[in-house]
């Protein structure tokens, strides 16, 4: 990707995309980004620009002045849901990136979600949570506490002003919450949002659900990191039987399809017909992952879990086995 310098006439503000800061330079793809350095414009495009960048020039150019009121509302409406898709393929793609612990790059995702929900939804709307979260789960991991702070702040702010939100934005909201305290050592505190998260994610898909393991998993981590070494491994095994029953619903279906081969579960409908996307793909990476990290050397959890994990898939997703280490663990038991 090549960059334009600018001169900026007088009276012309044109802004970075990441900081906000008087921008001096021009993507030359889609001619309405711009930045205030190539460091900027490298971990945007890094981000989330490379994915985008031909999408933007129809979201940034004002709407023509047409003939007809009809024409006009036909306009709109598609550019409305333009900006939806944009919502809904950034926040996917700043949670993926979460997942796959690369935080500086989930930022631009998570900036871009929030600025167009802000177009869509307003400044007050409860559509901006989620973008608000990314950036907060995005800024612990760099460290930032203060900044994660900042953006739970507003995502708690908004959620308490909303009678009627959805539980599973309060699901996630007090995981990140939970992964805050956890940070600072609050152990409690973090036990406590994660319980919540657990409790709302429950309401909404049931106890023993993927989308409920997430609060489960890092429950496990604070109980481990405070020695509960006993407690901490039952709960990640109930995170691998559930997993694992998933899984095995995923390839049963697939394996009625003629001539399938299953190399990932995004897009692929459950037993419930529910649809798992690249972010939960990458979520169940992360922890399954880690898990077998914590217990390789426990021979009462972590090669039995393994075992079951890979059995339940068949062979069919080596997504989840792209290390000899997990392939190996299985073949020696």
């Amino acid at each position: 990707m090549s960059l334009n310098p600018l001169a900026n006439p007088k009276g012309v503000k044109l802004l970075c995309e990441l900081c906000q800061k008087p921008a001096y330079l021009q993507c030359t793809s889609c001619r309405v980004t711009y930045y205030c350095s190539e460091e900027h414009q490298k971990v945007d495009w890094v981000g989330i620009h490379e994915k985008i960048c031909s999408l933007l020039l129809p979201l940034r150019t004002p709407i023509p002045l047409v003939s007809s009121e009809e024409e006009r509302k036909h306009r709109q409406a598609q550019l409305l849901n333009r900006q939806k898709q944009m919502i809904d393929m950034t926040r996917t793609e700043g949670s993926k990136l979460l997942f796959e612990g690369a935080h500086e790059a989930a930022v631009p995702a998570a900036l871009q979600a929030l600025r167009f929900s802000i177009a869509v939804y307003g400044l007050s709307s409860v559509e901006l949570v989620p973008a608000y979260l990314v950036l907060g789960e995005a800024s612990i991991g760099l460290g930032r506490l203060s900044q994660a702070e900042e953006y739970l702040s507003q995502a708690r702010w908004t959620v308490l002003k909303t009678p009627d939100c959805d539980a599973a934005i309060k699901s996630k909201m007090y995981r990140i919450c939970g992964l805050l305290q956890a940070a600072k050592g609050n152990f409690s505190e973090a036990l406590k949002n994660y319980a919540n998260d657990i409790y709302h994610a429950a309401l909404v898909s049931g106890p023993k659900h993927v989308k409920t393991s997430g609060g489960y998993f890092h429950m496990a981590n604070v109980f481990f990191r405070k020695g509960q070494t006993e407690t901490a491994h039952n709960i990640y095994s109930e995170v691998v039987n559930t997993w694992s029953e998933m899984l095995k619903n995923v390839v049963n279906l697939e394996e009625t399809q003629a001539e399938s081969t299953l190399t990932s579960f995004v897009d692929k409908p459950t037993q419930g017909g529910e649809i798992l996307d690249e972010a939960q793909e990458a979520e169940a990476i992360q922890m399954l992952h880690a898990i077998y990290d914590l217990q390789q050397n426990n021979s009462n959890y972590g090669a039995a879990n393994m075992v079951m994990l890979y059995t339940h898939s068949h062979f069919y997703i080596p997504i989840f086995w792209d290390t000899s280490r997990l392939k190996s663990s299985y073949r020696t038991l």
